[in-house]
């Protein structure tokens, strides 16, 4: 039985798509299930579109996600070179291997000739295809006698190599995730598997690459599905044998209408890629906006997958263990920032509290704050249920370091009454006088001496709150006091009952 190997192979033509990490993920766990291999690709052979730094960028993206490639251009192996640029000596003789066999054929057509032929149809309400019906009708070698194409090769004339598509064939072959295909080769057009400029096309390069690095299963994005009949003709004419075929489902705009685009992203303020992309059009990646890689992976194996339970927390190490090819869904799948936020919310509450205030003390130090990281794992313990991301403790624990600059209008109206000025000044009197200033003795307390007075605890508590924190937010009360000390405290105390007391 034949080994698993699968491959990833993008093209560098910018960031990397989360679409493309979840093909990276999907084909990386296929692998691992199946003790195979997993290559990454580079298929940069469109030197039009080549972008300086995204080859670079998608190999960071894929270990910052864990997905550790077998071979590579870094990790080397015994099938390289593993660019296609640097490979391009190898294909033009399957070209022509093809052409000598009768399945392929020279086309001098030039691109203004054929953009008219398109334009024209067009105007008729037809589409223009390269096919059986038109090729006798084109410049190339089928149309053209023999000597008279082969002299205009010698001459230097452009010219292309495109796959003679038989006129009317069915064309029988079966998708691992869409089941048995049957496509018409009438509707098919006759694609350039070589081009002018020296260089193969797609359709020609990736298709010799996975025989020649013996490829077993091509796991892809759906929209390479149109051209599978192509395909599966030229693993025939090659007379190879041919992978199998998994084609995935889109990744679809939060309201299902559409593809996931950068531009809904931008719109409603999520990431699309998973690192920042620096070049021409910046976008911010979820590396940067402060998803952890566990949770990134986690939300994107399960758009288009399901395990068959109600699991959703998964270690790649489970994920491997828990995926099938048979559980992809066929049709796409809606992404939810919402729940992209659910699951790193869930990856930071397992973070060791330590790991989570060396970040936070970083962005502290940026505001001039300086402090002891126990002091500050403590309060990272009492806040980190309400965020989701490091960089958001500083909203939930700003008045942990910087004493209300302003008070709650509606919380006044509502909490201040005319016996609160009062409370607060014997509140302060009895935290005063407390010596081990911890929570469960300030909290003991404060609470003998309210039953003690009579006083109503809600009106107390609340209006003890708004003073030292300015609103009503906030963990727990005795905790936050704790954390701030008791000078701090009777110094808000005065200064709340100070400025509410004019306001109210």
């Amino acid at each position: 039985m034949q080994r698993v190997r699968v491959r990833f192979a993008p093209s560098p033509t910018g960031p990397l798509h989360i679409g493309g990490v979840r093909t990276a993920l999907y084909n990386y766990l296929f692998a691992k299930k199946n003790e195979g291999v997993i290559i990454l690709r580079i298929e940069d052979t469109d030197q039009v579109r080549f972008v300086e730094g995204a080859e670079e960028y998608i190999m960071e993206s894929l270990k910052w996600c864990g997905i550790k490639i077998d071979e590579g251009i870094m990790e080397g192996g015994d099938f390289g070179p593993y660019r296609q640029s640097d490979r391009k000596d190898i294909y033009r003789q399957y070209a022509d291997m093809l052409v000598e066999k009768g399945d392929a054929y020279y086309a001098f057509d030039t691109p203004e000739h054929l953009d008219k032929l398109r334009t024209d149809a067009e105007k008729n309400g037809h589409t223009f295809i390269y096919n059986a019906a038109v090729r006798k009708k084109l410049r190339n070698s089928i149309s053209k006698p023999e000597a008279e194409w082969k002299n205009l090769i010698q001459k230097g004339e452009p010219y292309v190599i495109r796959y003679k598509m038989p006129m009317n064939e069915e064309i029988h072959f079966d998708d691992m995730i869409r089941g048995h295909i049957v496509v018409n080769t009438g509707t098919l057009d006759d694609k350039v598997l070589f081009k002018a400029d020296g260089m193969p096309t797609y359709h020609l390069a990736h298709l010799v690459d996975d025989h020649l690095m013996e490829i077993s299963h091509v796991i892809r994005g759906e929209e390479w599905l149109p051209s599978l009949p192509l395909h599966v003709m030229l693993y025939r004419s090659f007379g190879w044998r041919m992978p199998l075929f998994a084609h995935l489902p889109l990744l679809l705009k939060p309201d299902g209408k559409g593809k996931l685009s950068k531009r809904d992203g931008d719109r409603m303020g999520f990431p699309v890629f998973p690192l920042y992309w620096p070049y021409g059009e910046t976008a911010k990646g979820y590396r940067e906006e402060g998803y952890s890689p566990e949770a990134f992976v986690n939300m994107l194996a399960l758009l288009g997958w399901n395990p068959g339970t109600e699991q959703e927390i998964f270690s790649m190490d489970e994920l491997a263990d828990a995926f099938s090819i048979e559980r992809i869904h066929k049709s796409g799948s809606r992404f939810d920032p919402e729940k992209a936020k659910w699951f790193n919310h869930h990856y930071l509450q397992c973070r060791d509290n330590k790991q989570i205030a060396m970040e936070f003390r970083e962005q502290l130090r940026a505001k001039g704050f300086h402090h002891d990281i126990v002091q500050l794992e403590k309060l990272i313990g009492l806040v980190k249920e309400r965020v989701s991301f490091v960089k958001d403790i500083w909203q939930e624990t700003d008045f942990f370091f910087i004493a209300p600059a302003s008070y709650d209008k509606e919380v006044i109206k509502k909490r201040w009454k005319p016996e609160t000025p009062s409370q607060l000044t014997e509140l302060k009197s009895v935290l005063d006088d407390i010596g081990e200033f911890n929570p469960e003795v300030t909290e003991q307390t404060v609470k003998s001496w309210i039953e003690e007075k009579g006083y109503n605890l809600g009106a107390v508590m609340n209006a003890f709150r708004l003073v030292i924190v300015g609103a009503s937010r906030g963990p727990h009360m005795f905790d936050i006091i704790s954390w701030i000390g008791k000078e701090e405290t009777i110094k808000r105390i005065d200064r709340g009952i100070s400025i509410i007391g004019d306001q109210a």
